[in-house]
């Protein structure tokens, strides 16, 4: 089983995180290929840089060839618009701009629209809603009100979805992280000084263990949280694996003493991937359908493993629906927010429960309508499950207009013709 460690005694950021990726392996222009998609005039710089004596990459977001200044999220109240300007482990320099700001409506149909896999689009969009949703809440205004400024939200759509891309072109299994490290001392924000971490990124760490330590500078931003939460690691020491290849990312300041730079660890898991899920149930007599389906829809969204929808028969001989979500703990509060929020429950069911899952790995084949991805099911070396990417069997057959079961058919037989041929 492939698995990643993230170190993030120095916090994490955006571009620290694809500093690491790029340390650890990923191509350059895996990352530059996603950001080229987004039609932004926008690309990546990379360097390699010293951090108190240690050798990592720091990447630069370079727009209209030039630099952009390292912003992190930026955010506007219904009456004032704010220019979050960032740089990681320094203070918050808040400016009135009243440049219109892109709407997260706006952002998520320009990365829908971008020639990305659904994967990165799925990352990446949901990184952004869990920033919106976080700002959101701190001004407590709707979703939708919350901007992006131009400047800013060009740096934070490249973060993300380079990052987005580099997640998914280093095929982990299993994500692991060590507590964060989000630094100490105060922060300039919109509306007086705030303690370390601002609000956005406070908000964004419910539920992750955090820590205050050596330095007293702002060392998680907004946008290191949200990827984070996305990636919704296991938190504790680095679990046993085999180290293959190690990455560091810089950070923009190098403190004295103090190696600011996100250290990222692959490598080979000898165990099958075993772990405790949180179960949330809640059973549902009186709600719409189209509810229903838009809940699954955001429960997926906000970072849930899983979501299943059983008919039930109820009280009263009334047809009722139960709705069961698996998460990680590090999403349990977000989504038990969720089914109070959006649904018409007066509770919700809590448990834990112990799952065996196989490792999984991809493999690639050709067919007569394109390369098809086969995700693969293992233990101990062993394949247990191969089943062709519906994503990918789906664009083949509508590029070739043929039925999609069609091509589920090549893809599984040129997978059992080259297993065949290598035995």
């Amino acid at each position: 089983m492939r698995v990643a460690y993230l170190d993030c005694f120095a916090g994490i950021s955006g571009d620290m995180l694809l500093g690491a990726l790029i340390d650890a392996g990923v191509p350059l222009q895996v990352l530059q290929q996603a950001v080229a998609a987004l039609d932004l005039d926008a690309s990546l710089k990379v360097e390699k840089v010293d951090r108190s004596g240690i050798s990592s990459t720091k990447v630069h977001v370079i727009e209209n060839g030039k630099p952009v200044e390292d912003v992190e999220m930026h955010n506007s109240s219904p009456s004032h618009t704010h220019e979050h300007s960032h740089t990681h482990d320094d203070t918050h320099d808040h400016h009135h701009d009243h440049v219109h700001g892109r709407s997260l409506s706006v952002i998520r149909s320009l990365i829908q629209s971008a020639k990305l896999e659904e994967p990165v689009k799925q990352t990446a969009i949901t990184a952004f809603e869990l920033l919106g949703a976080s700002e959101a809440k701190i001004h407590n205004v709707d979703i939708e009100k919350i901007h992006f400024h131009e400047v800013g939200a060009v740096d934070a759509i490249v973060d993300i979805v380079a990052a987005s891309a580099g997640i998914q072109a280093l095929g982990v299994d299993a994500w692991y992280s060590s507590p964060l490290n989000v630094g100490g001392g105060m922060v300039d924000c919109a509306h007086g000084r705030f303690p370390v971490p601002a609000p956005a990124s406070a908000d964004l760490l419910r539920d992750i263990p955090t820590y205050s330590a050596n330095i007293q500078q702002e060392l998680v931003t907004p946008t290191g949280a949200a990827l984070i939460r996305v990636l919704s690691p296991t938190f504790g020491p680095q679990p046993i694996m085999r180290v293959q290849q190690i990455g560091y990312g810089a950070g923009s300041r190098n403190p004295n003493g103090f190696p600011n730079v996100l250290r990222l660890s692959l490598g080979e898991s000898p165990d099958a991937q075993r772990s405790t899920v949180a179960v949330l149930e809640t059973a549902i007599d009186d709600l719409s359908p189209q509810i229903l389906a838009y809940v699954t829809e955001r429960a997926l969204a906000l970072g849930a493993l899983d979501v299943m929808s059983t008919a039930v028969l109820m009280k009263k001989g009334r047809l009722g629906t139960l709705l069961t979500i698996l998460a990680d703990d590090t999403n349990l509060a977000i989504l038990e927010d969720l089914l109070l929020r959006e649904t018409s429950t007066l509770g919700v069911r809590i448990h834990h429960e112990h799952r065996s899952c196989l490792d999984r790995t991809h493999t690639t084949v050709t067919t007569s309508y394109g390369d098809i991805r086969i995700k693969l099911g293992m233990r101990s070396g062993e394949v247990f499950n191969a089943a062709p990417e519906f994503e990918d069997c789906r664009a083949a057959a509508t590029q070739h207009n043929v039925p999609v079961k069609v091509v589920q058919q090549a893809a599984i037989a040129a997978y059992h013709s080259s297993k065949t041929a290598k035995q």
